[in-house]
């Protein structure tokens, strides 16, 4: 894991190395500026995610152990588990005869696995919240919200390299799994 972190952190300085030294030969210090209040907003928000999802799936694990603790009573074996791991295809549920299937029992078994999905959908969102409204993350897109106002009352905003300044970041990380995924392969 670190080292995927260093090799991502070496991408995102070298690219971003690269665009001060074209920004110094063949812009101006505006240029230069503009790149660099969005790059760093960028990378700022990037590893805010990177943390707080991390924190989410550490908690979601912990959560997940806690509940397989938790259970008594288990008559699954283990090629069981393995094969249907959600408990599909248990035996306690009786089945449902052809001839007892009309049309109005089929929509009211949609309707409730519908009403499941839904359930676990909104249980889904309500446990990711911490990973997409994190305070690391909010105060990433403050800095660069505060950035590009400070920039623009000032008339020093550029559009172009800001949009470059924030592009360096998806750039780097494209570059990065390239370079992991050939030194995977080799």
């Amino acid at each position: 894991m670190m080292k995927m972190i260093k090799s991502f952190a070496k991408v995102f300085l070298l690219v971003d190395l690269c665009i001060i030294v074209y920004a110094l030969i063949f812009q101006n210090s505006y240029w230069l500026l503009n790149s660099q209040v969005a790059f760093f907003a960028s990378v700022i928000i990037t590893v805010a995610s990177f943390i707080s999802y991390k924190k989410n799936v550490q908690n979601r694990l912990r959560n997940y152990d806690k509940s397989l603790e938790t259970k008594v009573e288990d008559s699954r074996d283990k090629v069981d588990e393995i094969d249907d791991p959600f408990d599909l295809y248990s035996e306690d549920v009786e089945p449902v005869k052809e001839e007892d299937l009309t049309p109005q029992k089929i929509k009211q078994i949609i309707q409730e696995e519908k009403s499941k999905v839904k359930r676990n959908s909104l249980k889904n969102t309500v446990f990711s919240a911490t990973g997409f409204v994190s305070i690391y993350r909010l105060f990433g897109y403050a800095i660069l919200i505060f950035g590009f106002f400070a920039l623009n009352n000032n008339n020093l905003f550029l559009p172009i390299p800001f949009l470059i300044g924030l592009g360096i970041v998806p750039i780097a990380v494209l570059f990065t799994k390239a370079i992991i995924k050939s030194e995977v392969s080799q």
